[in-house]
């Protein structure tokens, strides 16, 4: 049994007593360091050897006084001698040392003055043996209490990684793979964490491994597998004459050794790797990345980017701090003067429920569950402050059966288990700490309750009852439709059944749907974060048009911002969180994001609708017809042609030279991507050819002829019936006027949309939109930043480029009402300037005139005044900033639809 810090310190202080004072000599070395040890109730003699040699740089061998490999190295001289010296010395022997071996803390000592190098934080701490005592928590690490400062981007989370990798492939290589090699690993796993936080006594389990396996690592994994099975077995039941390098491994529990494997064969070099990853000290990773660094062993591809794998605490906080740990937090502060109140708080604390239905490894349940245990730890300091006499065991309420998951893949159901406990452990080992008992839950008897099953198939009713239930959170898949299995499409289809155009949605919202219809009617609260696309779009309308039929209100929301961690080669992901529940609360919040990868500001607002801005719950839908009296916009013309109809410059120039007749047919094509890049395409244009012109052009009815012979070839019936007529478009929209093109697809970099004018001899291909008979105005109204604001939270994306929709985007936009002449000139001229301005760059693409850091000032300025002209138009007082715009917009568009 681990001894408490109190009874750490009064050994502390006798021992201190019993030495100080006087002349101490090397002969009595031994028996000082016997007593030091035992100060912490551990045996010196297990853990370090006196006079250990060690080959210096110089080739000539040395003794080491006191040395714990992996962890300490004590040099003391006698009374009186130099220090700086014996450090000096002790930094000489690392050279002849292996890399696990090398120590954490060196320690020099002229047995009445200590100075303590803790070499991984780089402090040195330096006292008298009559300060021990105030001194005796530097050394918890003797007995497995330490402070542990988790850093996610600590290069001890990936040297772990690498080496327990690298025992991975070692097995496998043998042949020994599949289930047995993931649970194997996951027993290693937990007993690496074993050795260094105090579930084992100080590096048990690495003694274990050095002293009783062989050089040659053939006896290894017959001891592992009864090791295991030694773990699985109270000691009540254990055999009478079982080795006691066995016996003193505590009972675990949990079922996490209960299942029998194969015996694996190791060789000298797979023991050499369990031993440098015994080496390390696991108690500096924190559990919030054990699933993930595990994920990333079992598969080597992802183990260069250990940090790609893993969510960042930070990410994890902005979901639960506004989802219930602000909220009690608050709670706390507010009764924790009434200790009646504040009993019946902690009683609370210990029924809530919580439930990750797409938990993956447990990293949102083991944070919840760390903060969970940090506030109980204030209670319990409020409750009992300074006193000491009490049951530290009966007082702590907190339990890992509180918390629920639920997870597609088997393995991460196991981990997330043994993640918990660790999590679990961690904080019984701060509770020790803060009340001076040590407490512990071994052997395992709770563990959080995450079951292996497709959440979107199962009742969620079978694993948790919502009337226990209090909060479900996560991060859900992101996935859109093109890239979901078939499976997963099956999935969406059950949930949205026969809603009409669900088949858009990402794969995210299926459990918004399933979380909606399971919280109904509750109280309970529920955040995910999510891709933005479902804050975007005609996902919105399809997606929120359901769940209002459940009575779900958003109660909090963060725009969207970069989720992500530091590691190269990380995946680049923008996300969005959103919190709801089936009933209203007075305080919402909505974080806002300057920059997307800094800090958040948050806002109390009134509402949040579906586009997480301040406003009436409202979706857009598509809509055939404008709200406004202003003029249609459709789709540009498709060739569906197999690129027989269409022609580069250096193809236009051959066709002419041969038939220079055919050039009255031939027409400038414009696409998204010439209009963009400042190129030139063109097509022949054939829809007033007549029988006559067309036989006399030869190269003209062989590209008619190819163009037959694609459409009849195809799979698809209605491109079949277009070999009917082979020299016409597959689908012709072309304007019989002049018009506003809009690219259906821009850069989400660009502040502005570039748009432009063209006549209607030149073919608007499928990729842009025109808007027949736009005059001016109308271009000055769309290109400026309230039609932009509006496009930025109304569009669709495509891999994050802003995707414009004719249906959502423009026919739902709610252009100035009634604006006075004067304003509308404004208007003309501003946007005539913009277009002056852009005359004056010839060989520059939009592209290039629209990129931020490229964009002329000139351009940059003329823009500036045609939005200070558009903005009057809508009303007199500026717009301070984007989210005024966005709100503004809502309520005209809603003022325009119930006037319909």
């Amino acid at each position: 049994m681990a001894l408490s810090w109190n009874e750490i310190k009064d050994r502390a202080l006798k021992f201190s007593k019993e030495w100080q004072g006087e002349t101490r000599e090397h002969a009595e070395a031994k028996s000082f360091w016997d007593g030091f040890f035992h100060i912490f109730g551990m045996s010196r003699r297990r853990l370090a050897s006196f006079e250990q040699p060690v080959k210096k740089l110089n080739d000539k061998y040395g003794f080491i006084d006191l040395f714990w490999k992996g962890t300490l190295l004590v040099e003391h001289k006698s009374r009186g001698k130099n220090l700086d010296r014996a450090y000096s010395q002790a930094l000489d022997y690392f050279s002849g040392l292996k890399e696990r071996e090398l120590p954490k803390y060196v320690l020099v000592s002229d047995f009445e003055n200590f100075r303590l190098y803790d070499l991984d934080e780089s402090e040195e701490h330096e006292f008298n043996i009559s300060e021990l005592h105030g001194n005796i928590k530097l050394f918890g690490f003797i007995a497995g209490y330490q402070k542990r400062v988790f850093k996610e981007e600590d290069p001890v989370n990936i040297k772990a990684a690498e080496l327990l990798g690298k025992l991975h492939d070692l097995l496998e290589d043998s042949g020994y793979n599949g289930h047995p090699l993931e649970v194997l690993l996951v027993r290693v796993l937990f007993c690496l964490f074993a050795d260094s936080t105090g579930i084992f006594e100080q590096d048990l389990f690495k003694e274990f491994v050095e002293v009783k396996t062989g050089i040659d690592g053939s006896n290894l994994g017959a001891l592992l597998s009864e090791f295991f099975q030694v773990l699985n077995t109270p000691r009540s039941k254990r055999l009478k004459n079982l080795d006691e390098s066995l016996n003193q491994f505590p009972y675990i529990n949990g079922k996490l050794f209960e299942e029998p494997l194969p015996i694996p064969a190791f060789n000298s070099q797979m023991r050499e790797m369990l031993l440098d990853c015994c080496g390390l000290d696991w108690g500096k990773i924190s559990p919030a990345i054990f699933g993930s660094m595990f994920q990333a062993v079992m598969k080597p591809e992802e183990r260069r980017n250990l940090g790609a794998h893993y969510t960042s605490e930070k990410n994890i906080m902005k979901l639960i701090k506004p989802l219930f740990l602000d909220e009690l937090w608050s709670e706390f502060d507010k009764v924790k003067a009434n200790k009646a109140k504040l009993k019946a708080f902690h009683k609370k604390l210990a029924q809530l429920r919580f439930l990750d239905p797409a938990c993956g490894c447990g990293n949102f349940l083991i944070i919840s569950y760390r903060e969970l245990r940090l506030l109980e730890l204030e209670v319990l300091r409020e409750l009992k402050g300074s006193q000491q006499a009490f049951n530290i065991d009966l007082l702590v309420l907190i339990e890992v059966d509180q918390f629920y998951g639920i997870e597609y893949d088997e393995w991460p159901v196991r981990i997330s288990e043994v993640a918990m406990w660790l999590m679990d452990h961690q904080m019984n080992l701060l509770v020790s700490e803060e009340f001076g008992q040590y407490f512990t839950r071994l052997p395992l008897r709770k563990s959080a309750n995450v079951v292996h099953g497709n959440a979107l198939r199962i009742d969620w009713e079978d694993v948790v009852s919502k009337k226990k239930l209090n909060y479900i959170l996560g991060n859900p898949p992101f996935l859109g439709k093109q890239l979901q299995t078939k499976e997963q499409k099956q999935d969406s289809a059950i949930l949205f059944k026969q809603i009409k155009g669900a088949g858009v949605l990402d794969y995210v919202t299926c459990w918004y749907i399933k979380a909606a219809c399971y919280v109904a009617k509750t109280k309970v609260k529920v955040a995910f974060v999510s891709t933005n696309s479902i804050s975007q779009g005609e996902q919105v309308g399809i997606l929120w048009n359901e769940l209002f039929r459940y009575g779900v209100k958003i109660h909090f929301a963060h725009h969207t911002f970069k989720w992500s961690n530091e590691a190269k080669g990380k995946a680049q992901v923008y996300v969005i969180i959103i919190g709801f529940g089936s009933f209203d609360v007075a305080k919402k919040l909505i974080y806002e994001y300057e920059d997307i990868t800094g800090d958040a500001h948050e806002k109390t607002v009134k509402n949040i609708n579906p586009y997480l801005v301040e406003g009436q719950d409202l979706i857009i839908l598509k809509r055939r017809q404008p709200i406004c009296d202003v003029p249609k916009i459709n789709f540009g013309s498709m060739p569906n042609d197999g690129g027989n109809l269409l022609l580069s410059s250096e193809q236009k120039e051959k066709l002419l030279n041969i038939e220079p007749k055919a050039e009255k047919f031939i027409k400038p094509l414009i696409s998204a991507r010439e209009f963009l890049n400042h190129k030139k395409r063109w097509c022949l244009w054939l829809k007033d050819i007549s029988p006559q012109e067309l036989k006399g052009l030869t190269e003209v009815v062989k590209k008619v002829e190819a163009t037959k012979k694609h459409r009849i070839a195809s799979k698809r019936e209605t491109t079949k019936k277009l070999a009917d007529f082979p020299t016409l478009f597959g689908e012709d929209r072309q304007p019989d006027s002049d018009y506003i093109l809009i690219p259906r697809v821009s850069s989400e970099n660009r502040k502005y949309i570039p748009i432009g004018f063209f006549d209607k001899n030149s073919i608007v291909s499928d990729s842009c939109l025109a808007i027949t008979n736009g005059t001016i105005f109308h271009f000055g109204i769309i290109t400026s930043l309230m039609h932009m604001t509006w496009s930025e939270y109304v569009c669709g994306r495509l891999e994050g480029r802003i995707r414009y929709s004719n249906e959502i985007v423009y026919n739902n936009f709610p252009w100035p009402k009634y604006p006075a002449k004067k304003n509308k000139t404004k208007v003309e001229k501003a946007a005539q300037k913009v277009l002056e301005v852009r005359a004056e760059f010839p060989d520059s693409s939009l592209a290039d005139l629209y990129d931020p850091l490229t964009m002329p000032p000139k351009l940059v300025k003329a823009h500036q005044a045609l939005d200070k002209a558009v903005d009057i138009c809508y009303r007199p007082q500026p717009f301070p900033n984007e989210m005024v715009r966005i709100e503004y917009l809502f309520e005209l568009y809603n003022e325009y639809i119930q006037n319909q």
